[in-house]
């Protein structure tokens, strides 16, 4: 048994659901995703709204620079993957966020729209190589059976984060003025500073034993993998997309709420996570991954259904309810997505090729936030009553697809590992 491992043993089941025993190096990176959450809390919501009303850009331009972030993100991943393999994570982990708190910097010298494209396609470039290198550094700093409590604990830590960074920032920019946008620029690059001392408390990961070799070749050839990436695209269209596009533009438009009632809704969801995630990290230990995700499914399902009746009872407050408990659902859903799927991406890697499955796994959900929005809008626009119980039967299906991908996990991958 490992030192982790025997060390949550001696630990009271209280003790664990609140606090999962993890090295400490893991703890200190949590602390500055954490302090970088609130960073990107305070700033991105209001990031669209910067560029139209400070800076004069049309609305059109505006969309289209935020676009750019995810953009040049994804292929920025597929590049990322390849520098962890070859560099090692600590050193892509250090060099993206560098390259992030420069470009979010730069942001407050903005004039002409081009300089906006410019700074956000390196601000998603840094983003793009964040993700894979942050993940198979996680992976490197915790033993394997403790890798579900601390992508647990990255979930809520950066829900957390973003939820009160979020409501500090409408704090301070009451008005659209540009020296308050320049305090949360500034703000928001030092947290990205903070993360990168953070990230040198983990050791740097030891040379893997077996040669470093491969190309992303070998990864699309991995059809077990590639199918869960897929399903994880489907999961995120239809699922995380369709909360953060769909779901309020429907609770405006078609539920009639108001913008403070759709902000106390997604409130209800962020607090339902943080509460719930590290519970779940717990009673996932020890059961079937696949139908963990199966669950999952008909947990989100259920919650668009839900969303789905406003359309049935009409009355403004009655919808407030529904699609409020639709999102207590989804976070429900939400705390068994978030510690799976990584977990079962990082278990499925080879270690030579670690930071390209990670890349991948990270696109699956780039890819499924720009299908998501997408989709919502072509479908809001033409049949609006039809988005969520079509996302709820995409959810569904997904469920099933993933009881029949588990046959072709190995068998260590198949069950959470349990204290």
């Amino acid at each position: 048994m490992s030192t982790v491992a025997a060390e949550a043993g001696r630990r009271s089941p209280r003790v664990a659901l609140i606090a999962p025993s993890l090295p400490g190096p893991v703890w200190v990176l949590q602390a500055g995703m954490f302090v970088n959450s609130l960073g990107t809390g305070l700033l991105m919501p209001f990031l669209v709204i910067y560029l139209h009303d400070v800076r004069g850009f049309p609305l059109a331009t505006a969309g289209a620079i935020f676009g750019m972030f995810g953009a040049s993100g994804i292929v920025a991943a597929l590049g990322g993957g390849s520098l962890v393999d070859r560099l090692g994570a600590r050193a892509v982990f250090l060099g993206s966020l560098s390259l992030l708190a420069g470009s979010y910097a730069l942001f407050t010298l903005i004039e002409r729209p081009w300089q906006g494209f410019l700074f956000m396609g390196l601000a998603g470039i840094g983003n793009g190589a964040f993700w894979p290198s942050q993940s198979a550094l996680l992976i490197a700093a915790t033993p394997p059976e403790r890798r579900h409590a601390a992508f647990g604990l990255n979930r809520m830590t950066v829900n957390l984060g973003l939820g009160i960074g979020a409501a500090a920032g409408g704090i301070v920019i009451t008005t659209a003025q540009l020296d308050g946008f320049r305090l949360l620029f500034f703000l928001d690059a030092a947290t990205f500073l903070a993360l990168a001392l953070a990230g040198l408390a983990v050791r740097r990961p030891a040379p893997c034993a077996e040669e470093r070799r491969g190309s992303y070749r070998d990864v699309l050839g991995d059809r077990t993998f590639m199918a869960f990436v897929l399903l994880n695209t489907a999961f995120v269209t239809a699922g995380y997309a369709q909360l953060e596009a769909g779901l309020p533009v429907f609770a405006k438009h078609e539920a009639g709420l108001s913008e403070a009632a759709i902000g106390a809704i997604f409130l209800a969801n962020v607090v339902t996570v943080v509460l719930v995630q590290l519970p779940a990290v717990r009673l996932l230990e020890g059961r079937r991954r696949m139908r963990a995700l199966g669950l999952m499914s008909v947990l989100w399902a259920a919650a668009w259904a839900l969303v789905g009746l406003t359309e049935v009872w009409g009355a403004a407050l009655v919808s407030a309810v529904s699609i409020t408990l639709a999102v207590i659902v989804f976070a429900l859903g939400e705390c068994l997505h978030g510690p799976l799927s990584a977990t079962i991406a990082a278990d499925l890697a080879p270690e030579p090729l670690r930071g390209r499955y990670m890349a991948l796994s990270t696109n699956s959900y780039a890819v499924g936030f720009a299908l998501g929005p997408l989709a919502a809008g072509l479908v809001l626009g033409l049949a609006p009553a039809l988005l969520f119980p079509l996302a709820a039967l995409t959810c569904l299906a997904g469920g099933g697809c993933a009881l029949t991908l588990e046959r072709f996990l190995p068998p260590a991958v198949r069950v959470t590992p349990s204290r």
